[in-house]
């Protein structure tokens, strides 16, 4: 399998100021200055090309599918880094922050200039945190650091303003690296600080033809609802609602729904038994790690909910689309063996009709 990789570079110079002999505050710190080089790689991997390629590429109707996702997706999988949030940790006792800088780069490369003391640091780097809308405008935030004042504590938390916990999906894809890094006194040095994808993306593309349908609304879920930096672990303490967006497609036969997430749970049965460095084999586990949950409403005005289990991770930089038949009854068949689906007619006549999208 063939992936994209793209990268973005930015370079910080860093003036080391010794905690003795000169300080912060000298008006001449010459004999302080070195040259410190910290490049910054912002990394993308993904499968999303080819993933669009094999599932979508069999009739013209589907390539039109193909390329609005590919659009509707182009803020998430990208090489563009719009902001940059940049910490460095000590190293000893309770990993305190002891220096924090933000920058807006809007750029592919950035240099700044750092003052901070010579000593050993843990450094955290994380991008695209301030989502923006196609007009230029700050979009409400999606991921927000917490408890970042300490290392070993800082996290990235999904923003929830919801009791159901239901969120939207994400707008942007957000990217993070931790390096240790021993800045010295009088030394010409360079740190190469690579930045990963943290969250992910899927696709449920619906065939509607012969099903009558009057409306379809989706949710995922099964997903991450936090990320630990100091170790680039997943938290699932809560399982979000993700609102899917609907992709528009045309009046043809299909349609499709995004969700931009933070990955799913894994598992032992879903590493892969082949020697690869396709990041995205997989085994299927016995039960489904996250699912779409679909609600038809139907020509007289009943809704029938499909639950579709996935049994396949859903991992950070990765993109997965589901393909299913929406039967005249409202149900959903899923095309994937790897998908299960559960189906209840008549959903809106229990007490679940009251959930808000």
């Amino acid at each position: 399998m063939k992936f994209r990789a793209y990268h973005i570079g930015m370079v910080l110079s860093v003036m080391a100021a010794a905690f003795t002999g000169c300080s912060l505050v000298d008006e001449n710190l010459t004999d302080c200055e070195a040259d410190h080089e910290i490049n910054y790689e912002l990394r993308l991997v993904t499968n999303l090309t080819t993933e669009l390629q094999t599932q979508l590429s069999t009739q013209v109707e589907l390539t039109a599918v193909a390329a609005s996702i590919q659009d509707h997706l182009k803020g998430v999988f990208t090489d563009y880094a719009h902001d940059v949030d940049l910490s460095f940790y000590d190293v000893t006792e309770d990993s305190l922050r002891l220096h924090h800088e933000t920058h807006i780069m809007d750029a592919n490369q950035s240099s700044y200039t750092l003052y901070i003391p010579v000593r050993k640091y843990m450094h955290v780097a994380v991008a695209n945190l301030q989502p923006m809308l196609p007009d230029g405008s700050s979009a409400p935030r999606e991921l927000v650091l917490t408890e970042d004042e300490k290392c070993h504590r800082s996290r990235l938390d999904l923003v929830v303003n919801s009791t159901k916990n239901i969120i939207p999906s994400q707008t942007s894809g957000v990217f993070s690296a931790r390096l240790p890094m021993d800045i010295k006194d009088g030394v010409d040095q360079q740190f190469d600080v690579k930045l990963y994808m943290v969250n992910c993306a899927s696709s449920l593309v619906l065939d509607t033809l012969g099903s009558h349908i009057k409306d379809i609304k989706v949710l995922a879920s099964g997903f991450a609802n936090g990320f630990n930096l100091a170790d680039s672990t997943y938290s699932f303490t809560f399982n979000p609602q993700v609102r899917a967006g609907e992709v528009k497609v045309g009046d043809g036969q299909f349609v499709c729904f995004c969700a931009v997430t933070l990955p799913s749970m894994d598992s032992d049965a879903t590493k892969s038994i082949i020697n690869t460095d396709d990041p995205y084999i997989a085994q299927p586990a016995e039960e489904s790690l996250w699912q779409y949950s679909v609600y038809t409403t139907c020509e007289d005005g009943s809704v029938t909910e499909t639950i579709l289990g996935v049994k396949l991770p859903l991992r950070a930089s990765q993109f997965k689309m589901i393909r299913a038949k929406i039967q005249p009854d409202g149900s959903v068949a899923p095309r994937e063996p790897f998908v299960g689906a559960s189906v209840t007619l008549n959903w809106n006549d229990g007490p679940s009709w009251e959930i808000d999208f």
